[in-house]
């Protein structure tokens, strides 16, 4: 019996609630959070209803869907497992299912020599290592970074929806430095993710300004009824040809920089380009040090991967990158100096 989208986020959302053994969990409780759950994953605002939320713990408790789930009830109104480390993401995947995935895999497997679908190759071998977890119960061999208790992971699924048809949305935003969220009426255009953080991109409707929203401080997001527009010179698909990171003008041109780098770093830089602009300008065949050069848009993230090579790495190139570098390696040493 197949089950909605709707339905598994509240079957999720549950079960979330009763394995958190040091909450006790009342039928409104459930229904709390299966509402909230609905509204951030979903914008849907209308709730959820008791009766809902007792046919869905029936249903998690029958094996129509195979979870089963030894949900109890005691004190006559509080819920819980009454197994210890029970939930139904725990449960194995069926013969079935594995050959429908195994054929839904292997079938992406030969997109992958497509340009178009060059992009598929990580998510395809994630998936085959889940399988092959599944169906063996063997330990993965691939691990991909991920934080999976990152704030505003749960906006991704939303906010993909608003983006996809054009809907606008009216945010609350905290800064880190704001005592109180800003409110933005806002036409959404991309989502990006950075060194495990997501940005939404879009802009104001009322003057099209161009903004990039960290998910982790927006406190809350709405559609609203204000007509949807768009910002033709935004190249979703171009916009960060040039970028280290997220953050960059509309119109902010990139500068060029070159940079040396000893021998340690060099080998791990000429393996791991900064960018896909990188050259190699020359080789010192004595020590191992090389000089490379880049062309991008000089921003806080280009100077925060930098600074992640510490001594190993000086930027001798354009003069004002190299002072504000040097300043901040002053900073740096003043804090070290108190220590």
């Amino acid at each position: 019996m197949p089950a909605n989208k709707n339905a598994l986020i509240r079957y999720k959302t549950i079960d979330n609630c009763l394995r958190n053994k040091y909450s006790r969990w009342t039928l409104d409780d459930l229904v709390d959070a299966c509402s909230e759950a609905l509204y951030e994953m979903e914008g849907i605002r209308k709730g959820v209803s008791v009766r809902t939320v007792q046919g869905d713990i029936q249903m998690m408790r029958s094996d129509k869907l195979g979870y089963n789930a030894p949900i109890e009830v005691y004190d006559h109104k509080y819920y819980r497992y009454a197994e210890d480390g029970y939930s139904i993401t725990n449960m194995p995947l069926s013969h079935n299912d594995y050959e429908v995935m195994q054929e839904a895999v292997d079938m992406l497997r030969q997109l992958e020599d497509f340009e178009q679908f060059s992009e598929m190759a990580d998510i395809v071998r994630r998936l085959q290592d889940k399988l092959a977890i599944s169906k063996t119960q063997r330990k993965p061999i691939i691990h991909f970074d991920s934080v999976p208790t990152l704030k505003g992971l749960k906006l991704l699924n939303p906010l993909y929806n608003y983006i996809a048809h054009k809907q606008t949305v009216r945010i609350l935003y905290q800064s880190f430095n704001a005592q109180e969220p800003t409110e933005y009426i806002f036409c959404p255009y991309l989502l990006k993710e950075f060194r495990n953080r997501w940005f939404l991109f879009g802009a104001e409707a009322s003057n099209l300004h161009l903004s990039n929203l960290a998910l982790d401080r927006i406190v809350s997001v709405e559609p609203v009824d204000v007509p949807f527009r768009d910002k033709p010179e935004f190249d979703t698909e171009r916009f960060f040809d040039d970028v280290i990171g997220v953050t960059k003008g509309i119109n902010q041109r990139p500068s060029v920089v070159r940079f040396w780098a000893n021998k340690e770093q060099s080998n791990y830089i000429k393996t791991k380009p900064l960018h896909s602009s990188q050259q190699l300008l020359s080789e010192n065949l004595e020590d191992g040090s090389c000089t490379f050069q880049i062309e991008v848009v000089v921003n806080f993230e280009m100077y925060s991967v930098f600074m992640s090579y510490g001594p190993g790495v000086i930027i001798t190139y354009p003069q004002s990158v190299v002072d504000c570098m040097r300043e901040k390696y002053k900073d740096g040493a003043a804090l070290y100096e108190s220590v």
